[in-house]
């Protein structure tokens, strides 16, 4: 799956409300870089009931080592996402890499000689390229600059990287020897968009790079290396997307495209005439994700079920299509064959846990290779969702996954929480909830996500649903015929319901609170967008262009007014239910200041507005020890607002 991730302003100094000095014995340690601004204490022997949900871990697949034929994975031991490698199937795991920051993506050279990887710092996304060199990580990059890791050459000569350090602002495309980081040399230079190099010619004479106009719009150059010369694949005028482009070892690009259809089919794009021939066609559903082995033989690809993953593989010499069965229900990601055919995913399901598998293509036979620990608890015994649809407001059919409590264990009408996701270019699928199982398993607070027009999954046609300002409140109507469902769900208390959202799932939480606040009793927002205004004009200057086409353009004049119009702060004063907003200080996407302003104005009103700000994180918290107090202050938050009596 092609994808390719776009520093906040610093927040003015907050009032900290800490526990009495009576109380303070029976708090617990809030981490350094946290600042809870009328954030109650949170209770120790709340820690220790909810601890078992805390302790869980994921390991994701992440590459093949050739050389050795072992696993590499990305788990976490201490507080972070590290490297790891696994030399056999539930064998143990080995740490390679030990930073205080998470590791993004890593890829082998193909004969295994060097591992390269990308981390950045505090959340700002700021990566930087590494080489692991004798156990140490050796920085590649220029320590400033944003850079995004990009294939190995067929030879291993060469890694394809993309670099803003030439202007600040656009991804450049570059060529590198990781064994010598000075020899590092641009070959094409940009000038704005999302640009990101795909893969090398089998011959390494060419370079596929891509262009990220918006979801629907991937421009595609072919590029001549020893020339430096681009062919166009793309046409400009007519918008196309793209989840996956590879090049078989016979030199015929493979792609998954909506070229000519709603949703992404496999097939070849022609590199002479550019044309596009579909191949494999899901119908109504989305292929997005493949990869193809390294004899030519295999193509495995994903399908994407309105969120749930079907893995299938398709034979090159007999043109037969084969469903591999005997994964458990769940979100399928990270596909890539081993040099030698074994094929590699990570598995997500709230009845597993996200692990890391093993398919061989001739015999199907699935492999274990991870076990997650999940603090003592069986993740077989979490609840498995169930898939939710409705018919919105103007007859748009859509739907979501609703975790339903246990009715045996919690009796009558349970608490909702409705938890909307970002992107608005993101899906809502049938996952590991982690931490969140606490809420369902022990509250019984049923949890649902749904996917409002605007969600990718559905279609091309359905991802522009909610495109530009005059679209964008019918998502917001969406999540009212949700509602009307969910209330009228004779296990659901119609009278204990909440919602909350990170990003632009935020946005939609304030807009729900201020739409159906009648029908709600509180909302938490994640470094969500308070004004669409502010956020376009103080979000990082190189995603800028690819929010408006999503959002609108703040300086029209025309679209602006309509911008402010449908902005959540300038009603903020009419937000009459408790709210809760999470902050990134560090964030290059939402910058506090959106969390600060909507804060403040809701103060204003004598609302309750609780503030958790990281100092230490970006778009969303990913150390441990942050995210485990924001799980307990949002605990805190739900039990005041939402549970009540209700447990």
């Amino acid at each position: 799956m092609i994808r390719k991730w776009w520093a906040g302003l610093t927040m003015a100094a907050a009032m900290i409300v800490g526990p009495s000095p009576a109380l303070a014995e029976d708090a617990a340690p809030k981490p350094a870089a946290l600042v809870a601004d009328q954030v109650p204490a949170v209770p120790l022997d709340m820690v220790e009931r909810t601890r078992p949900y805390m302790e869980y871990r994921t390991a994701s697949f992440v590459d093949w080592d050739p050389k050795t034929r072992a696993m590499l994975v990305s788990t976490r031991f201490g507080d972070t996402n590290q490297l790891h490698r696994v030399a056999t199937p539930m064998g143990q795991r080995e740490q390679l890499t030990f930073g205080s920051e998470p590791v993004y993506s890593a890829r082998y050279a193909p004969d295994g000689s060097s591992l390269l990887f990308e981390k950045d710092s505090g959340g700002n996304e700021v990566d930087q390229i590494y080489a692991l060199t004798n156990g140490r990580p050796r920085i590649l990059t220029d320590g400033s600059s944003r850079n995004s890791l990009g294939p190995w050459s067929s030879s291993g000569k060469l890694v394809a990287f993309g670099s803003n350090k030439r202007t600040g602002l656009y991804n450049d495309i570059y060529l590198m020897n990781p064994a010598n980081p000075d020899s590092a040399k641009m070959l094409i230079a940009s000038t704005g968009g999302g640009w990101f190099p795909i893969d090398f010619s089998p011959d390494d004479k060419q370079l596929l790079v891509f262009n990220y106009v918006s979801v629907s719009d991937n421009q595609l150059y072919l590029v001549d290396i020893e020339q430096g010369t681009s062919h166009k694949l793309t046409d400009s005028n007519k918008p196309v997307a793209y989840e996956g482009l590879k090049f078989a070892p016979d030199g015929s690009l493979w792609a998954a495209s909506d070229d000519g259809s709603d949703v992404k089919r496999l097939g070849i794009l022609n590199l002479e005439t550019s044309l596009f021939e579909p191949i494999i066609d899901e119908k109504i559903w989305d292929i997005t994700g493949f990869d193809i082995s390294k004899d030519g033989r295999w193509i495995a690809f994903e399908v994407n079920q309105a969120g749930r993953s079907v893995l299938k593989f398709y034979d090159l010499q007999n043109g037969s299509v084969r469903r591999i069965d005997a994964l458990p229900a769940g979100v399928i990601s990270g596909i890539k064959f081993a040099p030698w055919g074994e094929l590699g995913i990570t598995l997500n399901s709230n009845r597993t846990g996200t692990d890391a598998y093993s398919i061989n293509p001739e015999t199907l036979a699935v492999t274990r290779w991870t076990k997650s620990e999940t603090g003592g608890l069986d993740a077989a015994d979490n609840v498995a969702p169930e898939l939710v649809e409705i018919t919105s407001f103007d007859g748009e059919k859509m739907s979501g996954f609703l975790y339903r409590p246990d009715p045996a264990k919690h009796k009558g009408k349970r608490p909702l929480i409705i938890s909307i996701h970002g992107g608005p270019e993101g899906q809502a699928k049938p996952r590991f909830l982690g931490r969140n199982n606490y809420l369902v398993n022990e509250l019984g607070i049923a949890l649902f996500y749904p996917n409002v027009r605007g969600s990718t999954g559905f279609g091309k046609r359905f991802v522009a649903l909610d495109n530009g300002p005059w679209l964008r409140e019918n998502s917001v109507l969406d999540i009212g015929a949700f509602f009307d469902r969910l209330r009228g769900d004779r296990m659901i208390d119609r009278k204990r319901i909440a919602v909350t959202g990170g990003s632009y799932g935020g946005y939609m939480t304030l807009a729900s609170m201020l739409r159906y606040g009648k029908q709600l009793q509180a909302g938490l927002e994640v470094v969500g967008i308070s004004n669409f205004v502010t956020f376009l004009e103080n979000t990082q200057a190189y995603r800028r262009d690819l929010r408006r086409v999503e959002y609108g353009d703040e300086r029209n004049p025309e679209q602006r007014a309509k911008l402010e119009e449908i902005s959540p702060l300038v009603r903020a004063s009419e937000i009459a239910i408790p709210l809760m907003v999470v902050t990134g200080a560090n964030d290059p996407r939402v910058p506090a200041s959106e969390a600060d302003q909507i804060v403040a104005a809701v103060r204003a009103s004598g609302r309750p507005a609780w503030h958790l700000l990281a100092e230490n994180e970006g778009h969303g918290f990913r150390k441990k020890a942050n995210a485990d107090y924001q799980f307990w202050a949002s605990l805190l938050f739900w039990q005041k607002y939402l549970l009540d009596d209700a447990q």
